[in-house]
């Protein structure tokens, strides 16, 4: 630690750096880790927050923002050269916002790097009230994920008791809470997943009535019969190609289908066509796509809910600890491989 031009310390900064736009599956080759520094002072009257990070969230969405700046991005493309963002949990150790001061932890979005300047922003960086869980949830559970599940579970889908729910990558960060959010209503759900492991996770841990490997299936829609031989009403879709293709023929009548993701195709130069679209029309099916920030309103409300699940065990949940910011690219990577089993998180300091 030196000191630096406004006159406070200066420490080293450990960075994730995207090398340039990615086309296909990204490797760990097209990011670099590099280290700067950074003044551990912020400029007077600067209204950010110097934040030391200490965990960061590895999440499917964030190969979105490795191509080229597109149009239709859900959110603005890396910038070669540059740290890549995500969302983490971090400690302020400096700051000019009025909300925060030193000490205080908050989550959102930061710089994969060991410091970052942030502007705090209203459902982008959120104060963390709750201390009394592990702060690595935030990344999950209580954070981005845990809030996409929440909203788009008991908001998109409008479940009622009783009925069937079909949630795909279910052990993934989002998937392993739809899950149990929909037993907890009194739901029947089948979740599909990429190994036996993670099968047997749906099954033994997350409570799930029956979950399938659908890399050892021939036919995914004779699959979707065995498990829901009665059909499908909600199904929360978090994969799409022939995944989607094959769970339309077997919905029912008025069913519903939140659209999270569709991590078969974040890859593909061409994606993959849906082919049995018709059935839309026959069986009365509402398809909505929905962005976790339209629900940002509803977080504290999903804080009183899902705590005291936490707190009485009523909701089990995995993670999948990466350790040190050096290996945040291959993480990161794993996620498009099917490697993480729960949610990849990445820990660069536990205090």
């Amino acid at each position: 630690m030196s000191t630096g031009g406004n006159g406070g310390a200066t420490a080293t900064n450990k960075q994730v750096i995207l090398r340039d736009y990615v086309s296909g599956f990204p490797k760990e080759s097209d990011f670099d880790i590099t280290t700067t520094t950074v003044e551990l002072k912020l400029l007077e009257g600067s209204n950010s927050v110097l934040v030391k990070n200490l965990y960061l969230s590895c999440d499917p969405y964030m190969r979105s923002r490795m191509g080229k700046p597109a149009a239709s991005g859900i959110a603005q493309a890396y910038t070669p050269g540059k740290p890549i963002l995500g969302f983490g949990v971090s400690r302020v150790i400096e700051s000019g916002h009025a909300d925060y001061k030193e000490g205080d932890l908050m989550w959102g979005v930061v710089g994969w790097e060991e410091y970052s300047v942030v502007t705090p922003i209203p459902d982008m960086h959120f104060k963390i009230q709750h201390t009394d869980v592990p702060l690595s949830y935030y990344t999950g559970l209580l954070g981005m994920p845990g809030m996409t599940a929440y909203a788009g579970f008991y908001e998109v889908c409008s479940p009622k008791k009783g009925e069937t729910v079909y949630v795909s990558a279910a052990s993934g960060a989002v998937g392993q809470l739809v899950g149990q959010f929909a037993k907890m209503m009194g739901c029947y759900v089948v979740g599909s997943a990429g190994s036996k492991e993670k099968v047997d996770l749906l099954k033994n841990k997350f409570g799930f009535d029956d979950a399938f490997n659908y890399k050892e299936e021939q036919d995914l829609t004779a699959a979707l019969k065995r498990c829901f031989p009665k059909g499908i009403d909600i199904y929360f879709e978090n994969v799409g190609g022939k995944m989607l293709d094959a769970v339309l023929l077997n919905m029912n009548i008025h069913g519903r289908i939140a659209v999270c993701g569709m991590i078969s195709q974040y890859n593909l130069e061409n994606h993959e066509g849906v082919h049995n679209l018709s059935n839309i029309i026959y069986k009365r099916i509402r398809i909505q796509g929905f962005a976790v920030f339209d629900f940002y309103d509803k977080y504290s409300q999903f804080l009183e809910f899902v705590i005291p699940c936490i707190k009485e065990g009523k909701i089990a949940y995995v993670e999948d600890v990466a350790e040190g910011l050096e290996k945040g690219p291959e993480a990161l990577v794993g996620l498009f491989h099917g490697k993480n089993v729960g949610k990849q998180v990445v820990v660069i300091a536990r205090e």
